[in-house]
Parts: C-alpha cells; sequence; structure tokens
C-alpha cells in the first residue's frame, strides 16, 4: 500500500510530536480521510525520511508524532543542472516536475531572447515561490527525500558566466549525440541547456559557439521544449546515471 507523503520544513527528532502546517493538515483531513493512527511518512530535504504515526486531528489541523528515521538512496548519481529558458503556461511546471521525478538537483530558469515570459520583479518572486512548490510536490510523489535547488531567474548574459567544462546545449544542427560524447566525471556537475519554445536565438547560438558549451541533437524530429529538456534528461541517465 502507497504511503502518505508530506513534506515539512520543521527538523523533525525521533519521538517528537510535529504539528503539521495548514496546507497539509486540510490535505490529511479533509481529502485524503486520514484518521487517528495513520502512518505517514515526512521529510524535510535533510536526505532522510522519517516514518510518524497521526496523533491528533482537530478541525484543520494534524498532529503526528515521529516514530523513526530512515534512509533510502534515490538519488541519481549524477548532478544535474538545467538551465531551462522560460516558456509559457504550464509547460515549465512539467518540466519542473518531471525534471525532479528524472533525478535532476537543480534548475535555473532562463530569461532569452526568444522568451514569451515578461513579469515584473515581483511577479517572478512569486512565480519561483510556485515553483518550489511543484518541486516539493514532484519529490513528494517521486519519493525523492533531497530538494532540488530552484535559483533565482537569470538574464541570458549573466547566465553565461555560470558555464562549466560539462555544459551541453541541444541544437537541432549539431553533429554529436549524448552516445557520441565521453562520459563525464561522475560528481562533477553537468549543465544541460535547454531554450524556450522558438529556440536560442541565432545571437545566443552565436555566443555559446564561443564558449566551451558542447552543442548536442536528439534527433531528426523537432521537439518542443519541455519535451526535449526530459528526453535529453533521461537520455543523459541511460547513458552515465542509474536508468
Amino acid at each position: 500500500m502507497r504511503i502518505n507523503r508530506v513534506y515539512q520544513s520543521n527538523n523533525f527528532t525521533v519521538g517528537a510530536t510535529i504539528v503539521l502546517d495548514k496546507a497539509a493538515s486540510l490535505h490529511l483531513a479533509k481529502v485524503l480521510r486520514i484518521k487517528i493512527g495513520s502512518t505517514i511518512e515526512l521529510f524535510n530535504g535533510d536526505g532522510h525520511r522519517y516514518q510518524s504515526a497521526v496523533v491528533q486531528i482537530e478541525r484543520n489541523q494534524v498532529s503526528v508524532k515521529v516514530l523513526n528515521q530512515s534512509t533510502v538512496d534515490t538519488e541519481s548519481p549524477l548532478n544535474l543542472h538545467l538551465f531551462q529558458g522560460v516558456s509559457r503556461g504550464d509547460k515549465m511546471d512539467l518540466t519542473l516536475q518531471k525534471g525532479v521525478e528524472l533525478g535532476v538537483n537543480s534548475f535555473t530558469p532562463l530569461i532569452t531572447e526568444r522568451c514569451g515570459v515578461k513579469l515584473d520583479q515581483k511577479r517572478w518572486v512569486k512565480k519561483l515561490e510556485h515553483w518550489h512548490k511543484v518541486v516539493i510536490s514532484a519529490c513528494e510523489q517521486s519519493g525523492r527525500d533531497t530538494l532540488p535547488q530552484i535559483n533565482p531567474v537569470l538574464e541570458w548574459g549573466k547566465a553565461l558566466h555560470q558555464l562549466s567544462n560539462n555544459s551541453f546545449f541541444l541544437d537541432p544542427h549539431a553533429k554529436n549525440s549524448f552516445r557520441d560524447l565521453p562520459q563525464p566525471k561522475t560528481k562533477q556537475e553537468i549543465q544541460l541547456w535547454v531554450g524556450p519554445e522558438g529556440g536560442f536565438s541565432e545571437l545566443e547560438i552565436c555566443q555559446i559557439e564561443d564558449t566551451n558549451i558542447k552543442p548536442v541533437f536528439l534527433g531528426p524530429r523537432v521537439l518542443r521544449t519541455e519535451t526535449a529538456a526530459l528526453a535529453a534528461v533521461a537520455s543523459i541517465n541511460a547513458l552515465w546515471g542509474d536508468f
């Protein structure tokens, strides 16, 4: 039977009683109709999971007692960092959600020339808060006990300063696929750069070609931005990771 997993930002101690936050309490009590004595699994991003029992349900507040701590290694052996051109609608949510499931360690949203999302600073902050919730939900579902990092949104020019020796960008006109490239060192960060709808502009491609980023293609078909990012992460995991 699938156990309910709940993220909380608290520090947990075995034997302690924890009052869950309002959102988690409402979901457990009102949606899942959980009962006193039921077992749930807590995690806070520290890499561990905490088996807990529901000890009190009062109005919109659920309290649990932490029974034990355990560690289950569900992390990819690769250190994957996805630099993703911000896409419209719920496409970015999909990329983040599935990226978490596939083992991405960190995400950096990119503002590129062809990015169709234009927001002021205040709305970007709200957008980042929303994306953080998407990541948490994906961790709850996928069984990850370490939260991937969501970095602040970066303008293209500033993002280029963060290039590493293991950077790859998706280009349908590239000559090499991932299988043609040498396997990187496991602990070294692997950066994957993916453009938004419409891809990278000609200027951005020229700037990329002047750097250490290696162009990679994903076959003869044109993929949407959200498909391309996830296909690339899956390919990397199949070749060098734990698939």
